[in-house]
């Protein structure tokens, strides 16, 4: 086949009308091939000549988009040392921008002997892989504008591409579970009224399920186990997988642009499938191995593992670097994401042993000219020592708030001494973000998310119940602070029910008037349930898939969550840009009405608090510019199971005022009774009522 010399740069399979260039990086290699496969699956070799700057790279002017390849390399294999090169291993592009087919396990996917690890496997690995695809870039964007929601307006739709529409029952049968069903009108429509400004997927780069799972008849449902960083998942595409799930991709954020929501990309850059030194080669291991992968520098057959799967990533290589940063450049301008979402992110900024905040990684992003302007969301912790780092990323930086998620928790369980961390999470954390400059939008705000309880579950189990994983309940948390109200999961008592549907109201309410970015778990919204399950990474089935049923019974939830978001969206004093200076726009009181006192604050039996929002204090103009004036709003929280009789404060705060929300309610919404200055107003046990000033 006629080769000529191509360029090194960019890196992967790119076609450009004419002929297709190919670029591998790999320091250790001595040689590389290029393994072409036809229709039948006959494997062609083309050898890589060219190297510049440890880049192989060759132009073959027949090669068109369709076409499957892979990589063979060939260099030292001294695991001791840290290299694995072998060629008889098929090892998928690491910068391929669409992969075909699955991992069929084998022995021969392995570079050692099973019988005998220190001996090297000679059988050829190609049988049992899939293969890259060389894709047609081009697309028709159209007049396609990323929506660029400020973050203060933000709410965040945590999602899973399959499981969100494999039971919607309008959308075809054929688009259920991929791309396109996401994008379906019905699917965007239900985002919409609820709203949602922002979807943030489960990771749908390309990933493989662990051997360990497939043999128990299990999967990696989650997707954090990635190979591709490049490469949309095959099997969330309607259409096929020689380079359409590209195309269908595209479609969906173009979809999703046009109707204002935003994607937001769950990524997985801190490890790959290829685990530890006793994993499979599928990529990474076998291009460079020392490269790609932290290694012991005093053994280097071991991986360092700060993310409990087996291998780190080496961010203190500049060609891993290069590759996160290529990736998160791709899937902006080329596939039009808005923002990403870095999963165990401490990871990332590990150089040495300890988390540095001002590492190298942070440092490319915040000088970044393409990914320093979309939205950035770090998970911050990892498994490692020190590794829990709320509040500490880079002011570019917003967090997924797991302190946000305890306290509320917390205070609604009845938990003693929470009434002090709780007004600091409603408020939007200050204590973590304000004094490195951040504002409120720093805190990604949550109860739930797709690891752990789901919403109903967190009101129904006190204990996780993961029998269905086979791992004899080992796996997952214990520590849930969770409450069942009374029963261990399903219960037939109308008292426990109602408990229970109040106690979602109560955390939907606490979710979406706190400050900062509200984010919620897909399915809470009609009640989704996992039966207790807090771990359902490996469960491809009814038990993760959102049950679209079960909106009709929820119809009421569901309402609810409506009308909050419409409480938040209409008012800025939910969602302000910065923090309360706690003067004249805001004010703690006891139920009695009375400015709370420090010993108010430190009472460890203390569960219920009025808070004064003075939203006619805002100062702020909104984006467009336009001066904001807003209501005066009091939020009577009550987590004590008993009913307290609030009275509301003096005539200068508001004189007129009328109940918008009440969670004791069914549909949690207010009756709309009116209210005068020290006017008392009972609240229910475990309930909160929301007054709005209507003068």
């Amino acid at each position: 086949m006629h080769t000529w010399p191509g360029a090194p740069y960019p890196l992967g399979a790119t076609w450009d009308g004419w002929g297709t260039n190919f670029a591998l990086f790999s320091e250790a290699a001595d040689r590389v091939e290029l393994c072409l496969f036809d229709e039948s699956g006959a494997e062609s070799r083309v050898g890589l000549t060219e190297v510049d700057g440890f880049v192989w790279h060759g132009y073959l002017p027949a090669i068109s988009p369709g076409q499957r390849y892979g990589y063979r390399v060939y260099g030292p294999y001294e695991p001791r040392r840290g290299y694995r090169c072998s060629p008889v291993k098929l090892l998928l592009d690491p910068y391929g921008k669409a992969v075909e087919g699955d991992v069929a396990w084998d022995e021969a996917l392995f570079d050692y002997q099973w019988s005998d690890p220190r001996k090297p496997n000679t059988a050829d690995s190609a049988p049992f892989m899939p293969k890259n695809i060389v894709i047609n870039p081009f697309f028709d964007w159209g007049n396609d504008r990323p929506p660029r929601i400020p973050f203060h307006e933000t709410v965040i739709y945590e999602a899973h591409v399959r499981g969100l529409t494999l039971r919607h029952p309008e959308v075809p049968l054929h688009q259920r579970g991929t791309y396109a069903g996401l994008a379906h009108p019905a699917v965007i429509e239900h985002l919409r009224r609820i709203g949602v400004t922002a979807v943030e997927l489960l990771p749908v780069h390309q990933f493989v399920p662990e051997q360990a799972l497939v043999a128990r008849g299990l999967t990696n449902y989650w997707g954090y186990n990635t190979i591709g960083f490049l490469a949309p998942h095959n099997r969330y595409c309607s259409a096929g997988q020689r380079g359409e799930q590209v195309g269908e991709f595209k479609t969906m954020v173009k979809a999703l642009h046009q109707a204002g929501i935003e994607v937001i990309l769950d990524v997985v850059y801190n490890h790959t499938a290829e685990g530890d030194g006793r994993g499979p080669t599928l990529s990474f291991r076998g291009i460079d191995n020392k490269a790609y992968y932290r290694l012991d520098d005093r053994d280097p057959f071991r991986y360092i593992d700060y993310t409990g799967c087996g291998n780190s990533l080496n961010v203190r290589n500049p060609h891993s670097l290069q590759l996160i940063m290529d990736s998160l450049r791709y899937w902006i301008l080329e596939m039009h994401v808005d923002g990403f979402r870095f999963d165990l992110a401490s990871a990332l900024a590990r150089e040495l042993h300890d988390v540095d905040r001002l590492s190298t990684f942070f440092d490319l992003v915040q000088q970044d000219p393409v990914v320093s302007q979309v939205k950035l969301i770090a998970e911050p912790w990892d498994v490692g020592e020190g590794g829990y780092q709320v509040g500490n990323f880079p002011p570019l930086w917003t967090e997924w708030n797991g302190k946000y998620r305890d306290a509320v928790r917390d205070f609604w369980r009845g938990q003693p001494d929470t009434l002090p961390e709780f007004a600091s999470r409603l408020t939007g954390s200050s204590d973590l973000y304000e004094t490195s400059g951040r504002r409120p939008v720093a805190s990604v705000n949550f109860v739930t998310c797709h690891d752990g309880f789901t919403l109903a579950d967190l009101v129904s189990y006190d204990s996780k119940h993961n029998a269905a994983n086979g791992e004899d309940n080992r796996d997952g948390t214990d520590d849930n602070r969770s409450w069942n109200c009374g029963v261990e999961g399903p219960a037939e008592d109308p008292s426990i029910l109602e408990l229970r549907a109040r106690q979602q109201r109560n955390f939907l309410v606490t979710l979406f008037l706190s400050q900062g970015i509200p984010m919620l778990l897909a399915g809470d919204e009609i009640g989704r349930t996992q039966a207790g399950n807090n771990n359902a990474y490996c469960q491809d089935n009814e038990l993760s898939w959102v049950d679209w049923s079960r909106a009709a019974a929820e119809r009421d939830l569901l309402e609810f969550t409506r009308q909050l978001a419409r409480l938040r969206r209409r008012h800025p004093v939910f969602r302000r840009r910065r923090f309360f200076k706690g003067k004249a726009d805001i004010a703690w009181l006891t139920p009695a009405g009375e400015p709370m006192t420090e010993a108010d604050w430190q009472a460890s039996y203390a569960k219920s608090v009025a808070v004064f929002l003075n939203g006619a204090a805002i100062t702020e103009p909104d984006p467009r510019g336009d001066p904001v004036t807003d209501m005066k709003f009091l939020l009577l929280f009550n987590a004590g199971p008993e009913p307290i009789t609030f009275t509301l404060p003096e005539a200068k705060l508001g004189s007129d005022w009328e109940v918008v929300i009440d969670t004791l309610s069914p549909d949690g919404i207010g009756d709309g009774e009116g209210f005068g200055p020290k006017s008392k107003i009972e609240v229910a046990g475990r309930a909160v009522v929301v007054l709005q000033c209507r003068t």
